[in-house]
């Protein structure tokens, strides 16, 4: 095997209630080249973990963590449309994709195993409102009464950390914005202390990661 095969493998974990849904699901990935199984004694080793469970609740969001709580966990959960959770909550457990159990085909899971490695998501269509709606209600009244962007970034720290990634100097860019030097120091040291960012080059990868610069 190549190293460029190596590196486009996804490795995908199961955990499934019984044996005939998990040998279900492990049959679909054995139709596409890039998914291979991991062991469930392994999860940690996965890119993405399928999960299979009859109703999503707060117990089956309870249930990923126990599963692997590594911040950057990506979870696909195949459920029936009995769905009484947070979206919002299951997104933030790391909740990528979710299939109804009776949409589900293997081509459309093994689309959305390739789109949860690339970096998007999948929901079905009234839980994308759903979720869009908490979005907005927290943007509305907590985000935009306080000046902040999603990402909790102010437009004011936006503009500084533009400039700092062109590599401007504190005092071109207390210039440019006809900020004091002071001012701008300030900016750039209340938005490292409040994301816990380690120094300037932390907050420009910050920036970019949430695609403010």
């Amino acid at each position: 095997m190549t190293s460029q095969a190596i590196t486009d493998t996804i490795r995908v974990a199961v955990h499934a209630p019984d044996t005939i849904t998990r040998a279900g699901l492990l049959s679909c990935l054995q139709q596409a080249n890039r998914l291979r199984e991991i062991p469930l004694k392994k999860i940690d080793e996965a890119d993405t973990i399928v999960v299979a469970v009859d109703t999503v609740d707060a117990t089956a969001l309870d249930l990923l963590p126990t599963l692997n709580d590594r911040p950057d966990a990506r979870f696909v959960m195949i459920t029936g449309r009995e769905w009484h959770a947070d979206i919002s909550a299951a997104v933030d457990r790391g909740v990528r994709a979710v299939i109804w159990r009776d949409n589900f085909t293997p081509a459309a899971f093994i689309h959305t195993l390739h789109a949860i490695a690339d970096g998007g998501g999948s929901f079905p269509p009234t839980l994308q409102g759903t979720l869009m709606q908490q979005v907005q209600w927290t943007h509305r009244e907590i985000l935009a009464p306080r000046g902040l962007t999603a990402a909790g970034v102010t437009p004011r720290e936006i503009d500084v950390l533009r400039l700092v990634a062109d590599g401007k100097e504190l005092s071109e860019i207390a210039t440019k914005l006809s900020y004091s030097e002071r001012t701008v120091k300030y900016v750039l040291y209340g938005l490292m202390k409040r994301l816990h960012l380690r120094n300037r080059a932390h907050a420009v990868s910050y920036a970019i990661r949430a695609g403010l610069i």
